[in-house]
């Protein structure tokens, strides 16, 4: 995608409404879970618990630069899962996506719904603003032992339940200059406030 290649793109799709634009990524949720830095006093070892059961789920999340979140889990991200979470992006009333050439999203059975969609160029997450809300996913989740998958997506749903109820946090997170300007002028006023 080339400079001002999102406005192009959002203004060839023909969105009635640039606030129905949302960004997409699927975020891997596992029992692999990291290691977090924690504060220590010098010279001691720190000592952290890991978890090493392969188990987990996918986090489809969904964002407008508005501050709306969407999301859903899915067991994996082949096309029969992705057209899962293209029902909920459809009823939600998203008119067009935004996400990256991932197999599943360029999948016959995917391009058949009626939210319009946006490619992005291959290895470019910075231009994802999902990826930024996957951030504080992690941060929150991240660094404590769960014992059961249920229990770690639990964690997260309770906190995306929580970001989603303050839109204005979430425009904070992804309310970036670049986006609301390629929206603005993908719908024909650059004096917009979209956000």
């Amino acid at each position: 995608m080339e400079k001002k290649g999102l406005t192009d793109a959002i203004r060839a799709l023909r969105v009635r409404e640039v606030l129905r634009v949302a960004w997409n990524d699927e975020m891997r949720v596992g029992l692999q879970g990291q290691v977090r830095r924690v504060w220590a006093p010098r010279g001691v070892k720190v000592k952290q618990a890991v978890e090493r059961e392969y188990q987990w789920r996918y986090l489809s999340l969904s964002i407008t630069p508005s501050g709306e979140l969407y999301w859903c889990w899915l067991e994996s991200v082949k096309k029969e899962q992705v057209t899962a979470a293209m029902t909920v992006w459809e009823t939600a009333g998203i008119e067009a996506l935004v996400w990256d050439n991932a197999p599943g999203h360029r999948a016959k059975m995917v391009q058949e719904f009626s939210v319009k969609q946006v490619f992005l160029p291959p290895y470019s997450p910075e231009l994802d603003i999902a990826e930024r809300v996957f951030e504080e996913v992690r941060r929150v989740i991240e660094g404590e032992v769960y014992r059961s998958i249920e229990a770690k997506v639990a964690a997260a749903e309770a906190f995306l339940q929580e970001l989603a109820s303050d839109k204005e946090r979430v425009k904070r997170l992804v309310g970036w200059e670049w986006v609301k300007r390629a929206l603005a002028e993908a719908a024909g006023d650059q004096n917009m406030v979209l956000v």
